[in-house]
């Protein structure tokens, strides 16, 4: 597990755009139970490519696509455990893959970008590559 002070600032850099944080195993739970509507959920992690292209480039997606998802959302592989583990499940029959982005309509998994389509992207692809999945399903 990774120290608070350590991953405070990259949790920053989802939540200073809007995503809301879900440390617990309930918190995931409450949200996609009979959840209607869109949900984004990016699984963070320490690693570089979270860092130079995940989390830019979703940020990017965000702010400047014309549709975007109702509700944004985050866990942070490596740090809430409980509740890093509950969002894979709903993001099965994927692999467990940090970072990874994950977009549910109305509680289902309706697209999921693992980590092996992030790393050796830059973060306008992978943004421009949301804006694209959000104007299909949002």
């Amino acid at each position: 597990m990774y120290p608070e002070e350590l991953v405070a600032p990259m949790r920053t850099e989802l939540t200073q755009t809007g995503f809301e944080e879900f440390r617990t195993a309930e918190q995931v739970d409450e949200h996609l139970k009979d959840h209607k509507g869109t949900s984004l959920i990016v699984i963070n992690s320490v690693c570089g490519c979270a860092a130079g292209t995940a989390r830019p480039g979703v940020n990017m997606a965000v702010q400047h696509s014309t549709k975007t998802p109702d509700h944004l959302a985050t866990v942070f592989a490596g740090v809430d455990m409980d509740a890093t583990a509950r969002a894979r499940e709903y993001t099965l029959p994927y692999p467990p893959s940090s970072p990874s982005i994950a977009l549910f309509k109305d509680g289902e998994l309706v697209h999921m970008v693992e980590r092996h389509h992030i790393e050796g992207r830059p973060a306008e692809i992978i943004a421009q590559h949301l804006e694209h999945v959000f104007e299909e399903y949002c």
